[in-house]
């Protein structure tokens, strides 16, 4: 019972205090130190500072529909199918991409590409929105069939040996030059076995897919913290050109429900979410936009389903390596504890994300609903984060188009990263903003939408069927001949000087008649 009075007691001063904070101290320091008490009781009632729930309504209202993919597991959709005149307009050429390329790992973990398409690495890896970027990817690896040559730190085995007949005596074994001396107590390098090797060969036509293209869909996927409203600017401009739009809330994010298992929220479950959303809203030619973690989510989809993905792009994904939660992370503290830091949480990714920090980034942060999730998701979703799958020869497998955009800024993802990541891929384009950092897509919106759009409207160019004038040039040649043969016979010329050859004759005759 004292126990229990004690209890009341602190509970009441704690409340009495919180409610002091906005009255004695400014708004921001207020919510600092009310986090931090939050996170107290937290730690004093061992219960979570953040209550869970799933959302209220699962009614559809102003385009937003709600998908229960598992029971009791929820998702706000936000799916817009734009008013499209029907208008039958032909999807275009494109052209055929040769997708081939061998892929060899060795045993201790190196990867060497050899990309055996006639234009799959020398047309397609140029910039083909706006102004050509020379740097914009870098091919260290990947060597064509033409001219490959294996690389320098692939040791090849010099298969160089010295035929010796049955017939050879040993005094002739015993006469070796001195180079060849040198070179025979060199170690011989043996050539490594591959551990696995991957071919791909296959076809694939790539269209240009414009809004009015009843057959296309664009999924757009926000990452870690964020939420559909992240591609608020990016769902209206394309949903106006007349593109279906899809954009799912992950579990525990924006309007969808949030399980109290960190189970919920690892790569599986939450690809598993995307599986089920994509297989309901996908057409014949789809899209996926993803940034940051959500990359590795259409990375999943494009893998799973080559045929029914078209293109995709990435927006500050990272390198193509396999997902793995660090051990030494902020996010492994308890709950109660990330409840206290929430606010210099909230700081540091505006620090991070933002290129600019002020009192517009804050108000996009507020109106996009980005990094405004619990602490227990936010731990969850980082500890969850296992995906060994996901390395540098599942990434090279992909035979999608995929655009890359960096941004600058960017110091969550480095621009090293991207460029290693379009090494790896088959068909890449990486375009790097200078103005933009993380989120990119909220800040420089408009040059975000044009690279999209280009992309999207984007088909190689056919080649062109050769003429056929090497049939042509002959016959003309000869026809040409045959009328010189022809007209030098009736020219004046010849004619000419054989009537003043007769003339002549005839002169002749006379003077001989006279002097006679």
């Amino acid at each position: 019972y004292l126990l229990g009075n004690i209890f009341f007691f602190t509970m009441s001063v704690i409340t009495l205090f919180q409610s002091c904070l906005y009255v004695c101290v400014p708004y921001r320091l207020a919510a600092m130190l009310t986090s931090f008490m939050e996170g107290l009781l937290c730690c004093l009632t061992s219960k979570s500072a953040n209550v869970v729930v799933p959302v209220e309504t699962s009614e559809p209202a102003d385009g937003y529909e709600f998908v229960e993919v598992k029971p009791g597991r929820v998702l706000r959709v936000r799916h817009v199918i734009p008013d499209r005149p029907v208008v039958e307009e032909p999807t275009g050429q494109g052209g055929s991409v040769s997708c081939k390329r061998k892929i060899t790992i060795y045993r201790n973990g190196q990867l060497f590409i050899e990309n055996l398409g006639d234009r799959a690495s020398a047309e397609l890896k140029n910039c083909q929105n706006g102004e050509t970027e020379p740097n914009s990817t870098v091919e260290v690896e990947l060597t064509d069939c033409g001219n490959s040559s294996p690389p320098v730190n692939i040791p090849e085995a010099k298969s160089e040996p010295v035929a010796v007949g049955k017939d050879e005596t040993a005094a002739g074994r015993e006469t070796p030059t001195a180079e060849q001396t040198d070179q025979m107590q060199q170690p011989r390098k043996r050539r490594r076995k591959p551990k696995r090797t991957v071919v791909i060969d296959c076809e694939r036509k790539i269209t240009a897919c414009k809004g009015t293209h009843q057959d296309v869909a664009l999924f757009f996927i926000h990452g870690v913290g964020g939420s559909l409203d992240i591609w608020g600017s990016q769902l209206d401009f394309f949903s106006k050109l007349g593109y279906e739009v899809i954009a799912p809330d992950l579990a525990g994010h924006g309007a969808s429900s949030a399980p109290q298992i960190a189970a919920a929220y690892t790569f599986y479950a939450l690809a598993e979410d995307m599986r089920l959303i994509f297989k309901r809203y996908a057409r014949k030619r789809n899209i996926l936009i993803g940034h940051s973690y959500g990359v590795s989510f259409c990375t999943f989809l494009a893998h799973e389903y080559p045929e029914q993905i078209h293109k995709m792009v990435m927006i500050n994904g990272g390198g193509p390596t396999a997902l793995e939660p660090s051990l030494c992370s902020i996010f492994n503290l308890p709950t109660c504890v990330l409840h206290c830091l929430s606010p210099l949480l909230a700081w540091s990714f505006l620090k991070a994300g933002f290129a600019r920090q002020g009192a517009k980034e804050k108000q996009l942060l507020k109106d996009n609903n980005a990094f405004n999730v619990s602490s227990f998701v936010l731990r969850a979703m980082m500890s969850g984060q296992y995906w060994p799958e996901g390395d540098e020869v599942y990434h090279a497998e992909l035979t999608v188009p995929i655009l890359l955009v960096h941004g600058m800024h960017d110091k969550f993802v480095p621009i090293e990263e991207d460029q290693r990541m379009a090494e790896i891929l088959l068909m890449a384009f990486l375009k790097v903003l200078e103005d933009g950092s993380h989120m990119i897509m909220m800040e420089c919106p408009e040059a975000v939408n044009t690279l999209l759009h280009e992309f999207f409207v984007w088909e190689p160019a056919t080649p062109t069927p050769p003429k056929k004038e090497s049939k042509a040039r002959p016959e003309t040649a000869k026809t040409q001949s045959d009328n010189k043969a022809t007209s030098e016979p009736s020219k004046v010329r010849p004619a000419t000087a054989r009537q003043t050859s007769s003339n002549g004759g005839t002169e002749e005759k006379l003077d001989s008649r006279a002097k006679k």
